[in-house]
């Protein structure tokens, strides 16, 4: 009711397809261009910024394994595992988190496992 009034029937007319298309267009085309200015941020001219100085985090030269019957690492624990010449070693991604780099010899080879 407004003024004493009752209004019937106040459906919004139909409006063609065509008149929701162009909304359509003209709002994926907003959504596009605001995608692609974004995207095409200049980097280039962004600085590096260092917090640990070169050789800060020191490789693992001697690594001691235990079987991993004993080990103290949960089943479903990560692990970067390596087998040459029929001898294998697993690597526990937690201990590489802090090192990132362990020197092995596996199977008379030398490696190097990076994470």
């Amino acid at each position: 009711m407004l003024n004493n009034k009752v209004y019937k029937n106040t459906k919004a007319p139909n409006k063609p397809t065509h008149y929701y298309f162009k909304n359509y267009l003209f709002i994926l085309t907003i959504l596009l261009s605001i995608t692609l200015s974004a995207t095409a941020a200049d980097t280039d001219k962004d600085p590096i910024i260092t917090l640990l100085r070169f050789d800060q985090i020191p490789a693992i030269t001697k690594p001691q394994f235990v079987p991993a019957a004993i080990a103290d690492l949960d089943p479903n624990a990560p692990v970067i595992g390596v087998t040459i010449n029929d001898e294998s070693h697993a690597y526990s991604l937690y201990l590489l988190n802090g090192h990132e780099i362990v020197n092995d010899v596996i199977g008379g080879e030398k490696i190097a496992t990076t994470w």
